[in-house]
């Protein structure tokens, strides 16, 4: 059977803060707030957003989430998914597993359009042998039902993949439904986070990720 790897987007294939930070602020003023400049984006970063959206009007005792992911949604569609980009070595890790016969999933609980269009955007699509994120409905909002679906759609077995990616969600899923989880410390995660969710390694830097998962694939065989 093939080996899998799937991997998030925001903060493990690309660095996607400028556009998510200005489409956070750009719907908070659609409700009529004005956003604290200063507040900090990254621990954000990850999350399903309406759980970021529900946050980030808390302090306005705004309960409007729908409205705000509708908005925040919009301005992303427009401009939003432009403000990414890959980080250095990813481009390189990539090729790497695809080249070593890795089949490589995309795996992120951002919408599956907006995953596409960034993939497509930062020209890295063709490495993917699918492409999965959160649909309308909220079916896959969250890490363990979407990698449930992942794995469910593409007939895998957990023992046969493996899950990387920059956040304690994505430990946490992987887990959730049996398979092992690399956490990567480029992203917007810490150390601490990805270790107290039980990573199962840290990954330094994007040029080591497909030495590192190799290896590792390599071990269990």
């Amino acid at each position: 059977m093939t080996f899998s790897v799937l991997l998030d987007l925001d903060g493990t294939l690309v660095d996607s803060r400028p556009g998510i930070l200005a489409c956070c602020k750009a719907a908070l003023r659609a409700l009529g707030h004005e956003p604290d400049e200063t507040f900090d984006i990254d621990r954000f970063i990850g999350p399903p957003l309406e759980d970021t959206m529900q946050f980030l009007l808390q302090p306005f005792e705004d309960d409007r989430v729908a409205e705000a992911v509708a908005a925040y949604r919009r301005h992303y569609g427009e401009t939003g998914y432009l403000g990414s980009v890959p980080y250095p070595g990813i481009r390189e890790s990539l090729e790497e597993m695809k080249r070593a016969g890795l089949q490589l999933v995309l795996a992120t609980s951002k919408r599956e359009a907006f995953a596409t269009r960034i993939l497509d955007h930062v020209q890295i699509a063709a490495y993917f042998d699918g492409v999965y994120g959160s649909v309308p409905g909220g079916e896959r909002d969250h890490k363990p039902e979407l990698l449930a679906h992942v794995l469910s759609e593409r007939n895998l077995s957990p023992s046969h993949g493996l899950m990387v990616g920059d956040r304690r969600y994505d430990i946490s899923g992987a887990h959730a439904v049996g398979m092992r989880a690399f956490g990567v410390l480029w992203g917007y995660g810490t150390r601490d986070e990805l270790e107290t969710a039980g990573a199962d390694h840290i990954v330094e830097s994007a040029a080591d990720l497909a030495r590192l998962v190799l290896a590792s694939v390599s071990a269990s065989k």
